[in-house]
C-alpha cells in the first residue's frame, strides 16, 4: 500500500485495490483472480496499465501479465521488468527518459516499500540505478538515465 501511495503520490484520481492470495501458487488460483481483473474491468477504464513482463520467469509474474492481457485487450499496457535471480532481462523496446534525481527518488521508494525483498543480496540501490542508467544509455536519454518498458501493441 506504501509502494502505490508514493507511486500515485501526484495522481488527480486513484484507487488501489489490493488481493490476497498464496504467495507462488497463482497458476492454481488462476480462475480466482481473472474473477478479480473482471470486476475492476467494469469499474474504470484505464489510460495506461503497467504489468509484468511476459517473460518474467517467475510464475506468479507471468499468470498477472497473462491476465493483464486476456482481460484489458484494448488498452495501452507496458510490461515493466525486474531485476532477479533468474537472469530474465531482456531488451525493452519503449523508453521514458529518466534524470538522476528522479532514478534516485525511485529506487529509494523502492527499497523503502518491498520489504519482502531486503534480505535479497541483489536488492541494492547500485542494482537498481544501474540498471537505469543502462537504459539511459540505450534510449540516448538527455539525463542519462530511462526507464524499460516492453510494449507489445500501440496505437496512435
Amino acid at each position: 500500500m506504501r509502494a502505490a501511495s508514493l507511486f500515485l503520490e501526484s495522481a488527480k484520481r486513484k484507487k488501489v485495490v489490493i488481493r490476497n492470495y498464496r504467495d507462488s501458487f497463482f497458476p492454481s488460483q488462476q480462475a480466482q483472480i481473472k474473477g478479480e481483473f473482471e470486476k475492476l474491468k467494469k469499474e474504470f477504464t484505464p489510460d495506461l496499465i503497467l504489468t509484468h513482463h511476459r517473460q518474467d520467469l517467475h510464475q506468479d509474474h507471468r499468470v498477472i501479465c497473462e491476465l493483464t492481457w486476456n482481460t484489458f485487450r484494448s488498452h495501452l499496457i507496458l510490461e515493466y521488468e525486474i531485476p532477479k535471480y533468474d537472469g530474465d532481462l531482456s531488451a525493452p523496446n519503449f523508453f521514458v527518459a529518466l534524470d538522476r534525481a528522479t532514478c534516485e527518488q525511485k529506487t529509494e521508494h523502492i527499497l523503502e516499500t518491498f520489504a519482502s525483498q531486503r534480505s535479497k543480496q541483489w536488492f541494492t540501490a547500485d542494482t537498481f540505478m544501474g540498471l537505469q542508467r543502462i537504459r539511459g544509455i540505450e534510449a540516448n536519454s538527455p539525463g542519462g538515465f530511462a526507464e524499460g518498458f516492453h510494449c507489445r501493441k500501440l496505437v496512435w
